[in-house]
């Protein structure tokens, strides 16, 4: 089939009934449900993207079908810069606030894929594995989540398998037709809207036998038997799009995953109890830079979203001219470019890897990913600060309609826009900055790739520090 519609997504979410649980309840249909619905159809309008630019979403394959762009595995830079314009298409849909879009996890799929022997020399046939389940998704266009964080019981426990191994997900079972699953999994982002859910190691693993049953890579179909999931409250509250203009589409739901004497097929693992392979393999596969690459765009995209935003709100508040408004702005324009500068940095010295693909450059995407966290809390804050009461003082749509819309035409206009024009303005910055939906997407991105504080070690140990150490030394050591 290639590349799908968006109709074809739906109808595939109908068909698939996954076990859904949402407000005490369980879903009979995501595509209807009121607090699903609408992100559905989002998701399901990045499909038709495909549809009607197949040039710039797709790629043809060896037997003329198309592909989406995503799962390509780059030969050269120009298909890596390529990809890089379908990420920021589809980030461009939804100003960046739709972090779990299928692009994700399809282009983590197709690195592992091409690093099939790193699987292979785990076992023969998990090479073969891996290798199947990328055509089979390339092919199906399937909408994939993945679940990474084991629950805790206690903050101060190490590895899961030192208080928790009742509550993490392990292998309890290896049988003829597969491995046998149970424990629980967070934060599953997308889970309610996807038919496919990976299963990828997360923390670093002890080196030490009982560690081998928390030691798991493999896919399964979202709709196993024994497999939950559990959703938290939902940010779109039914609201029109011109009351709630983000958190009306883009509600892509977080889930926690309960596995419950899950049948894993063996066709569908690619990791099974080895330690030291579960540990390496988002660097070993270069799954890590793929997955980096993407999200690098969508938060290119989400600080161009804000800044925007923040520009508009100073132009229809007659602020420009002010200093305090000018530099605010400075600050968002100077993260927007540290942004696509890393970017770019990134595809320009992409380079081929001993898999055979090219892969962008992982430097740059570390900087970006270690240096987004923690300006977009300012970024959001900058829209706090230069919007002010105007974000509270907005009426609704049903106000409009009202009585009362010949008094809100005339107190809520300002010398920059009429009253609609600026009240959905500040309905969209209450969405960025101050809603339920607008503190999730602030928690989301403090915590997208894990702890920050690991993040910032992690990125210590992949820089090497001793060329400039080196100039140092040989600066002190100069007698001229």
């Amino acid at each position: 089939m290639g590349a799908r519609s968006g109709n074809n997504y739906l109808s595939a979410l109908r068909r698939l009934k996954a076990e859904v649980w949402l407000g005490g309840q369980r879903v009979e249909d995501v595509t209807t449900h009121p607090a699903l619905v609408r992100c559905a159809r989002s998701i399901a309008s990045l499909y038709d993207m495909q549809i009607e630019h197949p040039e710039a979403m797709t790629f043809r394959l060896e037997d003329g079908d198309r592909a989406g762009f995503s799962f390509i595995q780059p030969r050269n830079p120009d298909e890596v810069r390529k990809r890089g314009v379908m990420f920021r298409r589809w980030a461009e849909r939804s100003g960046g606030m739709l972090g779990r879009t299928p692009d994700y996890l399809n282009s983590s799929i197709a690195a592992m894929a091409a690093a099939w022997q790193f699987f292979a020399a785990s076992e023969p046939r998990f090479g073969d594995n891996i290798q199947n389940y990328y055509r089979e998704a390339r092919k199906h266009d399937w909408c994939a989540t993945h679940t990474l964080v084991n629950p805790k019981a206690s903050r101060a426990a190490g590895w899961a398998g030192q208080t928790d191994t009742d509550l993490a997900l392990k292998m309890i079972e290896r049988t003829n037709d597969g491995i046998i699953v149970s424990g629980a999994r967070m934060l599953a982002t997308l889970g309610p809207l996807a038919e496919e859910l990976l299963v990828f190691p997360s923390t670093v693993l002890k080196a030490e036998p009982a560690a081998a049953p928390f030691a798991l890579a493999f896919a399964i179909n979202c709709n196993a038997r024994g497999l939950k999931f559990l959703c938290r409250d939902s940010f779109d509250l039914g609201r029109s799009h011109f009351d709630a203009p983000l958190s009306s589409r883009f509600e892509e739901m977080d889930c926690v995953v309960v596995f419950d004497q899950v049948l894993v097929p063996w066709e569908r693992v690619f990791l099974c109890g080895d330690v030291a392979r579960c540990n390496a393999l988002y660097a070993d596969t270069n799954a890590v830079v793929n997955m980096m690459h993407q999200v690098a765009v969508k938060n290119t995209v989400k600080a161009e979203f804000l800044l925007g935003l923040a520009a508009k709100i100073a132009q229809v508040s007659d602020g420009l001219s002010l200093p305090h408004v000018r530099e605010r702005l400075a600050e968002m324009i100077i993260a927007t470019e540290m942004m696509r500068s890393s970017l770019r940095a990134a595809e320009a010295d992409a380079h081929v890897d001993r898999w055979g693909q090219f892969v962008p450059s992982r430097p740059p995407l570390d900087a970006a990913r270690n240096f987004f966290l923690r300006v977009y809390p300012r970024l959001v804050e900058i829209i706090q600060l230069n919007s002010s009461s105007s974000l509270i003082a907005t009426p609704s749509e049903a106000d409009f309609a009202s009585p009362l819309r010949p008094e809100i035409e005339r107190y809520f206009a300002s010398s920059g826009a009429r009253a609609q024009e600026r009240v959905a303005l500040y309905r969209l910055a209450w969405d960025v900055a101050g809603s339920a939906f607008g503190g999730r997407q602030l928690l989301y991105e403090r915590f997208f790739f894990g702890d920050p504080v690991r993040m910032a070690g992690a990125l210590v140990e992949n820089t090497d520090l001793q060329p400039l150490i080196k100039r140092i030394d040989d600066f002190l050591n100069r007698r001229d």
